[in-house]
């Protein structure tokens, strides 16, 4: 792979000449201050600014920047402005840049927006203080009809500003956050009357003139169209098939239908509906799902499969009741998925030697899988059942549902509604004659002692739980009222894991620690010596995000006699830790993150996003020689 070091790329002087011209102009800054800031600047990292440096030095409050600025717009490349004011980073503005390079229909302005770069209110909020002008909601402000008359939608949709109300003799009218004095003038010559000028976001203009569209078109009754709603729906969810999402998002707003895709454990937005089309959409889901069309006031749960070419798709649909409406969300299970071989899920050899040789060839006991909801623990736990899997084994679970369909094993999907729940189904399932019981999640007490008394007599049983880590789910056994004896006697290994987003490999450059990031990881600056991450710049390839698939992360706990001696005595998760790492050979999460950086795969942000910092990570080299690292 090859790698670039990132150099300072600073901005236009004449933005960051213009705000230090306002603010020695106003009297809160000298120019003499200002040089040495300059001066500093340069031999400083390239993700410093000039305003930055000045508050560093204490020359200039955030208050007195504000005054300053208030009502003085600096003009020059928005995107620019946002990044010298500390609103926006170099490297976001640069992924932003790149989306409209690739999309030249789409200004800055909505590119940051849409992509989460800022959030929408901050943005707006940026500019009316820049300039002076109030900011208004198009969601609860709606255009007066008869201002609309004052021009043609063409010239309004070719502008992109909107009349919302006469104000004595001058008309209110919103512009877009790429807003420019010049633009008044426009407007005054559109309208032939005097013009108050006020910010909102372009999308909104964009939604409001195409619901005007819509209502003089008389088009917005055919909106209900069965049709339309049926290729509507299986629109988004071909989309999220292409797209490799996990789950849908659809979501009331105020303005509109929202529709966003989980892809990578991260919510990235997929298109807007009109509001009209809401009631109709969602009893087309409810339909699909089984669910009730007349219930609007309680959540609901449902299922759909899905027909995909020659494959069929299952998802889970859940009904949220929200004071904006019912949010519906589907989860993607796909039983066609790819079962993994146990040694291509990602784990370092070392662990993963324990945990076959420790774990699943241990003759009987419990192997949890643990992490928080999409960390990956059923491909984990699959590929673990796939590799006890053979001619003189017979395995029997019960899951909800069945994601992954194995030939061979005796696999229930659980069905409350004829009565096949968890507790029906693990009082049958050891009269089975099982070998390895696999349980889809411990819910409760009952789950966590049927898993208990069905190793105790034999079996061995491989279940998942949601905990934070290895040492967690030990303690949450605890928690349900579980003797510590039994737990010790009965539970053989704690995998816990997380998915972290992977580095894009075709935009991956060099990312030298910064002596603060270095600290947050838990190491001394000494202690990074020579070590580098990676970081997607962010291109076509990954949607500009710098990420392109994902990196399991693990923590292997294997209970030895000091570890179960520690767990009976009721130690602290403290000492528990400490007592595994020093004899048990237990890595944990953020070790494991850390040296998938140290390799390139994933980055410094998302170990800080992800992972949970406990205790101190262990310096690179005993990290590499615990888990059979070369280099």
């Amino acid at each position: 792979m090859t790698t670039k070091k990132t150099e300072r790329q600073d901005p236009p002087l004449d933005v960051r000449d213009k705000i230090a011209g306002v603010l020695i102009e106003t009297g809160y800054l000298t120019e003499e201050q200002v040089a040495y800031a300059r001066r500093l600047l340069v031999k400083l990292p390239a993700t410093k600014t000039l305003l930055g440096v000045l508050r560093e030095l204490r020359y200039i409050s955030e208050e007195q920047l504000r005054e300053a600025l208030h009502g003085r717009p600096v003009e020059g490349p928005f995107g620019e402005l946002l990044v010298e004011l500390g609103y926006l980073s170099r490297v976001d503005l640069s992924k932003a840049l790149a989306i409209q390079e690739e999309d030249g229909s789409k200004k800055i302005g909505e590119i940051l927006i849409d992509h989460h770069f800022i959030d929408e209110e901050k943005l707006l909020e940026i500019l009316a203080h820049q300039y002076g002008l109030p900011a208004v909601d198009l969601a609860e402000e709606e255009p007066a009809p008869e201002v609309l008359e004052l021009a043609s939608l063409k010239e309004l949709q070719a502008q992109n500003f909107l009349p919302l109300r006469r104000q004595g003799k001058a008309l209110l009218v919103a512009f877009s956050e790429m807003f420019h004095p010049a633009q008044v003038q426009r407007a005054k010559s559109v309208f032939g009357v005097e013009v108050t000028p006020c910010i909102t976001s372009s999308k909104a203009i964009q939604q409001a003139l195409r619901r005007l569209e819509l209502q003089r078109q008389g088009a917005a009754a055919t909106l209900q169209s069965e049709n339309v709603i049926v290729e509507a729906v299986n629109e988004i969810i071909r989309a999220a098939i292409q797209e490799k999402a996990s789950d849908i998002h659809l979501e009331p707003l105020k303005s509109a239908f929202r529709v966003r895709f989980r892809v990578d454990g991260i919510m990235i937005p997929y298109k807007e509906f009109l509001l009209e089309m809401v009631p109709a959409m969602t009893s087309r889901i409810k339909i699909m799902a089984g669910a009730d069309i007349t219930e609007k006031r309680r959540h609901q749960d449902g299922r759909i499969v899905f027909e995909l070419d020659d494959s069929t798709l299952d998802m889970r649909v859940s009904f949220y009741a929200t004071v904006s409406g019912e949010k519906i969300v589907l989860r993607l299970l796909n039983k066609q998925s790819l079962l993994l071989d146990i040694n291509e899920i990602g784990m370092f050899p070392r662990m993963l030697q324990l945990f076959r040789e420790e774990a699943l060839d241990a003759a009987s006991g419990v192997i949890l899988v643990t992490g928080p909801t999409g960390s990956g623990k059923t491909t984990t736990l699959y590929s673990a059942v796939n590799y006890l899997d053979n001619i003189n084994v017979s395995i029997t679970t019960a899951e909800d549902p069945v994601e992954y369909v194995i030939d061979g094993i005796s696999q229930c999907s659980l069905n409350p509604k004829i009565s096949l729940t968890y507790e029906e189904t693990l009082r049958h399932i050891v009269r089975q004659d099982p070998d390895v019981i696999v349980i889809g999640e411990i819910r409760d007490r009952f789950s966590a002692e049927t898993a208990i008394q069905a190793a105790l007599t034999g079996h061995k049983v491989l279940t998942t739980f949601h905990t934070e880590d290895s040492i967690g789910g030990l303690i949450r056994l605890l928690d349900m009222n579980i003797e510590a004896f039994l737990i010790s006697s009965t539970v053989v290994s704690v995998l816990a894991q997380r998915l972290l987003r992977r580095v894009c490999p075709h935009c991956a450059e060099e990312h030298r620690l910064t002596p603060h990031e270095i600290r947050r990881l838990g190491y001394k600056v000494e202690d990074m010596h020579g070590v580098s991450f990676m970081r997607g710049k962010g291109c076509r390839q990954c949607r500009f995000s710098g990420h392109k698939g994902r990196v399991p992360v693990f923590e292997l706990l294997v209970l030895n006699e000091l570890v179960k001696d520690a767990l009976i005595g009721r130690k602290t998760s403290y000492e528990i830790r400490r007592i595994s790492a020093e004899t048990a050979g237990l890595v944990t999460l953020l070790e494991d993150g850390i040296l998938k950086a140290v390799q390139g795969q994933t980055s410094f942000e998302e170990i800080m996003r992800q992972l949970p910092r406990l205790s101190k990570p262990r310096p690179l080299s005993e990290l590499r020689r615990v888990q059979g690292v070369v280099g």
